[in-house]
This record gives C-alpha cells, sequence and structure tokens, in this order.
C-alpha cells in the first residue's frame, strides 16, 4: 500500500506542474474584443517601449520561447495571432526573457552558456551509452565500460542542473518583468489580473516537470553505478 502511495505521489510530481499549466493556458484561451490587441502586437509593442532594437519576433511551432542566440521572441500561432489573456500574459513572459537579456541578468547569462555545452555533451553521452553494451562484452574493457556510464550519469546531472537554474530565471521573466509590465501599462483589465498570475506561473512552470524527470533519471543511474 505504501508502495502505492509513493508511486502516485511520483507521477503527480512529475505530471501533475505538466497537466496543470497545459489546462491554465487552455482555460484563458478564448478570445477577448476588449483586450487591446494581439499577443505579437504586444511584444512588438514593448520592444519599441523598451528599445530593444536588436531583437525580432517570429511564429513558430515548437512551443512560445526566447531564443537568446539570435534574439528573437517566437509565439506559436495562438499566442501570436490571439487576443486573450494567454496570449497577452505569455507574449510578456517572453519579452521577459528577452528584457532579462538586454539587462544581461546573470541567471539567464549563465543558463545560456550552460545550455550550449549542454548539446555537445548530451550527444557525446548518447554515443557512449551505446558503446557500453559493446565494452561490456570485450574482456578485460569492463572497467571502460563502467567509466563510460559514469560519464553518461554526470550528462544527465548536468541536464538536470540546467532546469534547476532555469526555474529562477523563469519565475523572474514572469513576476520579475512580465507582470510589473502588464500592471503598470494598460494592458489588461484590473479583474482579469487574478488570471493573469495563473497564467504567468503556469509559463514559469513549463520545466518544472522536466527538472523532476532529469533528477528521477540522475537517481535511478546512480542506483545502478552501486551495483
Amino acid at each position: 500500500m505504501i508502495l502505492v502511495i509513493a508511486i502516485v505521489a511520483l507521477l503527480a510530481l512529475l505530471i501533475g506542474p505538466n497537466l496543470w499549466v497545459k489546462r491554465v493556458l487552455k482555460k484563458n484561451n478564448n478570445e477577448r474584443n476588449d483586450l487591446p490587441g494581439t499577443g505579437a502586437e504586444l511584444a512588438t509593442h514593448l520592444m519599441k517601449r523598451f528599445e530593444l532594437t536588436d531583437v525580432t519576433l517570429e511564429t513558430t511551432e515548437k512551443g512560445d520561447h526566447y531564443d537568446p542566440t539570435s534574439r528573437t521572441i517566437r509565439l506559436t500561432p495562438s499566442v501570436y495571432n490571439g487576443k486573450s489573456l494567454t496570449a497577452i500574459a505569455t507574449s510578456a513572459h517572453e519579452f521577459g526573457h528577452a528584457l532579462q537579456h538586454h539587462k544581461s541578468y546573470k541567471p539567464l547569462l549563465t543558463r545560456t552558456a550552460m545550455a550550449k555545452q549542454a548539446y555537445y555533451v548530451q550527444n557525446a553521452a548518447s554515443i557512449a551509452l551505446l558503446l557500453i553494451p559493446f565494452l561490456s562484452m570485450i574482456p578485460g574493457l569492463a572497467i571502460f565500460a563502467r567509466a563510460v556510464l559514469v560519464f553518461v550519469v554526470g550528462s544527465m546531472f548536468f541536464s538536470a542542473i540546467i532546469h534547476l537554474v532555469t526555474l529562477p530565471v523563469e519565475f523572474d521573466a514572469s513576476f520579475g518583468r512580465a507582470l510589473p509590465i502588464l500592471q503598470q501599462g494598460d494592458y489588461v483589465d484590473q479583474k482579469d489580473f487574478g488570471t493573469v498570475r495563473k497564467i504567468l506561473l503556469a509559463c514559469a512552470l513549463t520545466y518544472v516537470s522536466q527538472a523532476m524527470i532529469g533528477a528521477l533519471n540522475f537517481g535511478r543511474w546512480i542506483r545502478m553505478l552501486r551495483r
């Protein structure tokens, strides 16, 4: 019984945040004629207001995000063209990342640098993972297989660290940048700010489930190394 409860609790931690995020964003994605503009129009306005002349705006099918490498805000069609609370809050959140970059916000710069390194580390780990079975079958090379496994586990730890570093960056984009901007401007009616806070929280929690899964995988491989 305790094991079942533990499994259910673990699944809730892994899946719960993602389900809540999707529910909040979908629930508030209905068109609102009383809003002054679309997500793209808000982002364009804020880029001009804060003089982020080196930032561009694009549509994407790969999820709303800010690309610090090309200094590009990328919004999904529903956010780019949408006139909803979800579109406005999400656009403000992604602009928050662009503003972080413009202000040289150190946690964002640290995450960006780590993410670049993680790309190469993960590619190397994928190749290393394929080598482990072959090394294990060759007499005298089992110790090398274990060393390769240590490297693979280390790459997972590195990914988990990046997710943890990402969390304060996301919360600052939502509540340190986007929320004050929306409150100070005439972008959203006062009665909608409770909902806007929920949407901004949903934007900030996008990476929580990934961080939890990363930590779970790391723990599983550590147990394997101890055998």
